[in-house]
């Protein structure tokens, strides 16, 4: 799969011998014409994509499957095709270690638009997480508002969601 971006954290580039946690992710790009399903955030104000962390010895396209399917209530998920790889090392809460490694890989997949029941995780629910289908325009413009802003409570994920927003615009409208 190719490397979409590779992004290195400032504070990690000064850190000598750090402690790596190491983080596969996977997420999906659904589409209906320019709507993207995505995942709004009301804690970070901004639009991300559905998908999450594979568990260990799972296949990464069942973990994405399984993640939509938890995140967004996404029927019929089919996986199409590749998109890319995002990697990253960037701060951590996980205790004990200095940073996190993350490698995000993007597929583009089909669902059906109508969502069945999701299943967010309790920290997704006390984050404010709900799938939502939005004009990708309309995404780009509104997380691209909130990096300007430098709100308080952006997230450090907002820009990497951001270019892969850019680039799908680009690439598959």
């Amino acid at each position: 799969m190719r490397l979409i971006n590779k992004y290195v954290h400032e504070t990690f580039k000064s850190t000598v011998d750090p402690v790596i946690f190491e983080r596969t992710a996977a997420r999906g790009i659904i589409m209906d014409n320019e709507d993207i399903l995505m995942i709004y955030t009301k804690r970070y104000n901004d639009y991300s994509f559905p998908g999450g962390g594979v568990d260990e010895g799972e296949d990464i396209r069942n973990g994405l499957i399984r993640e939509l399917e938890e995140e967004t209530g996404a029927k019929n998920i089919e996986i199409l095709s590749t998109f890319g790889d995002y990697e990253e090392f960037r701060p951590t809460h996980y205790k004990g270690y200095d940073a996190v490694h993350m490698l995000s890989h993007f597929f583009v997949c089909s669902a059906e638009r109508e969502l069945g029941d999701a299943r967010p995780e309790d920290y997704e629910i006390n984050n404010g997480s709900v799938p939502v289908w939005v004009n990708i325009h309309d995404a780009i413009a509104h997380n691209r508002e909130v990096i300007s802003a430098k709100e308080d409570s952006m997230g450090l994920s907002i820009e990497r969601e951001t270019l892969v927003l850019e680039l799908v615009s680009k690439e598959l409208l």
